[in-house]
């Protein structure tokens, strides 16, 4: 069969449909994959075939951040924004129409189930989601609808599609919606779902697990000394430059080491102690087990990853669907939460004090015998989408 994967943002965006690709290709299965141009080469690497996709993630945001900045007054410059928008959306239906001609199904990352329900409808194909956090969970507003509206609309024009009233209408019908986290960290959402888990199946954390060219050095230098607390902030940049020294100092304080993962900050020029370690990214699954706790941005996947290597964690989030998992990691007891822009020094030395007392410690561990297993995972959900598939012929 013939699979077609969309997905559109940062790697924690990209990865869970290249873990499920990847599962389908070893399967024997034909998948390509349609993704932004800084993305290509890390889905390349994972050995599945790609083609660019909309703009460049980086420049896209850079490029809002400096559109809003110069409009002053968004209400006024709404008209340039439903253009800009709508004019990407048709750029992106074209790659990806001529991506799926022939599949047997069109799979949609987070961001991309609007856009490709219409060139699934174009082709007349079944269309599957894979949603990293509950779809729905975080209020669109009516000005996101709105635009969001204009451009799903153009896009339906440019395909010859007939106008459709309402884009939930035809997202939320009843297609497969993957739920790639495990139902234990959102409770509630299960709860609620639980008439609908033929539709909405929880299959865990999909991740490549891929090593990174520190791990070797990163795993002796733990060796050499105690356990460290690891802090990362995933694809997000940080505007703080003084979050190398507030770490430095509350681990000081505390008589911890602490390893630090960069991303795409540059931390070069940041002066620190022995007691601290800097690299630019590590695989999560071969370095947070060695730690003693986890410090991260409460990204989907590395908030799975610190629950499946069994270490409390505290989330300083920045925005989206961060304080969810913040909220999930408060309510299963391993860890806490704070606003990174709240955070100082103090609160960072408490919280740390906080998780990890041994009663963390030891509900962490217990936490993780409950966690799907990576392999578990990717083989659910490449079933599911088999299955979905197979209902075509």
């Amino acid at each position: 069969m013939k699979f077609v994967l969309a997905a559109y943002g940062s790697r924690g965006d990209v990865e869970p449909c290249v873990a499920a690709g990847r599962e389908l290709l070893r399967r024997g299965h034909e998948v390509r994959m349609a993704v932004p141009p800084n993305m290509l080469g890390f889905v390349e690497s994972a050995g599945l075939a790609a083609v660019a996709y909309g703009p460049d993630t980086r420049e896209q945001m850079n490029g809002a951040m400096d559109f809003i900045g110069g409009v002053g007054n968004l209400i006024i410059a709404l008209p340039q924004l439903i253009e800009r928008v709508s004019r990407v959306w048709v750029e992106k239906s074209a790659t990806l129409t001529s991506l799926a001609n022939g599949a047997d199904l069109l799979l949609a990352g987070m961001n991309e189930q609007g856009l490709a329900a219409n060139v699934a409808e174009y082709h007349g194909i079944p269309l599957a989601a894979l949603h990293f956090f509950p779809v729905g969970i975080l209020p669109s507003g009516w000005l996101s609808s709105g635009v969001t509206k204009e451009a799903g609309d153009a896009q339906r024009r440019a395909l010859g599609l007939p106008e459709a009233t309402e884009l939930a209408t035809r997202v939320e019908g009843g297609s497969l919606e993957i739920q790639a986290y495990d139902e234990l960290c959102l409770p509630p959402v299960a709860a609620e779902w639980a008439e609908q888990s033929a539709r909405r199946p929880f299959v865990g954390a999909l991740t490549l697990e891929l090593p990174a060219d520190a791990d070797d050095d990163v795993l002796a230098w733990i060796a050499a000394g105690t356990p460290p607390i690891y802090f990362g902030f995933g694809s997000t940049p940080i505007a703080s430059p003084d979050t190398v020294a507030m770490i430095s100092a509350a681990s000081a304080q505390l008589g911890e080491r602490a390893l630090i993962c960069s991303g795409p900050n540059d931390f070069t020029d940041t002066s620190h102690s022995d007691h601290i370690k800097v690299v630019a990214a590590v695989n999560h699954a071969a370095i947070f087990p060695a730690c003693r706790a986890v410090v991260h941005h409460g990204g989907a996947g590395t908030t799975a990853a610190g629950l499946r290597a069994g270490v409390p964690t505290l989330i300083l989030w920045l925005w989206l669907d961060q304080p969810i998992w913040a909220a999930g990691v408060q309510r299963l007891k391993v860890g806490s939460g704070r606003e990174f822009s709240a955070t100082t020094q103090e609160s960072l030395v408490a919280d740390l004090r906080s998780i990890l007392a041994p009663e963390y410690v030891t509900r962490a561990r217990e936490v993780a015998t409950q966690m799907t297993t990576p392999a578990e995972s990717v083989a659910r959900a490449a079933d599911l989408l088999e299955d979905a598939a197979r209902l075509r012929a």
